[in-house]
């Protein structure tokens, strides 16, 4: 095996391994930017549900209040403004949820379903847990999602949910008397849970690691060939000269030109070594035959 062939070789391997070992760890930190770019997104949806919950209650609710004992309006209810205005986001951004899950709500479309409810008896189970981030398979992708437990802090809400007769007679009306009552105080009764795809910054994520990866691949090829121009150059060919030099010297030819030797690396000391060896012996040949 040649010299060049050798350190061709080792010079793959340290790549592959470098190339492995920083191709596991960018991959990693990309998908973790992605997840965490996601988690934020998520958080931004439901701090913005919070605040037109928020704004419902303060400078909505109040306003109707004279409406409200004729009719009862599902508007002036913050749960119903938050979904009501996301569900005016969705027509722009279909692949993104809210929901308010409960398992028994007032609207029969609150209602949790399979995965909502095992979140909302975990928020039951755990009472000290603040949140859930997880991620789940859907027919349009990986989605991530972000829950929060709903739980009753207001007495104020159980004027509505304790009991049919206590509840408002126009709220009875519209939504009858077996749905949203035999609400507690403190009782967790739901959970607020945004949907967020996970698609569109995972695949940015993988070509900016496929790009990456090709851009040190390209480096790679280009250093190789650096590499190799320089070892030929530089320790190939003197290399080569000294082995012709010496097979000819070794059949008694001893008017060889001598070898180049500028410089002060080891090639360079070895060539000028090799002739002066070459010289002593043409000497040493020329003393004999005297």
């Amino acid at each position: 095996m040649g010299l060049r062939t050798k350190f061709n070789l080792a010079l793959i391997v340290v790549f592959a391994v470098g190339l492995g070992l920083t191709g596991f760890v960018s991959y990693q930190m990309l998908q973790r930017n992605a997840r965490d770019e996601v988690v934020q997104h998520a958080s931004i949806m439901i701090e913005a549900a919070l605040a037109v919950r928020s704004y419902t209650v303060k400078q909505v609710t109040p306003h109707l209040a004279m409406q409200l004992q004729r009719a009862f309006l599902p508007q002036s209810v913050a749960a119903f403004a938050a979904i009501e205005t996301f569900t005016t986001l969705r027509h722009k951004y279909p692949e993104y949820t809210y929901r308010e899950a409960a398992l028994n709500p007032t609207n029969p479309r609150d209602r949790a379903v399979d995965w909502e409810a095992d979140i909302v008896h975990d928020f039951r189970n755990n009472p000290g847990k603040a949140a859930v981030i997880s991620e789940r398979d859907t027919p349009n992708g990986k989605m991530l999602y972000l829950a929060r437990p709903i739980q009753i802090k207001d007495k104020a809400c159980l004027a509505c949910h304790s009991t049919p007769e206590e509840a408002p007679a126009t709220m009875v009306k519209l939504y009858g008397p077996t749905n949203g009552f035999g609400w507690k105080l403190d009782e967790i009764i739901g959970a607020q849970i945004v949907s967020v795809p996970m698609s569109l910054p995972i695949a940015k994520a993988d070509k900016t690691f496929y790009t990456f990866m090709g851009s040190l691949v390209a480096i790679f090829l280009v250093l190789f060939i650096i590499f190799n121009l320089m070892l030929h150059f530089v320790v190939v060919r003197p290399l080569s000269r000294m082995a012709r030099a010496a097979d000819a010297i070794s059949t008694g030819n001893l008017t060889l030109l001598d070898l180049p030797a500028t410089g002060k690396d080891q090639v360079a000391v070895l060539a000028r070594a090799f002739n002066r060896m070459r010289r002593s012996l043409e000497k040493a040949m020329k003393m004999m035959e005297e």
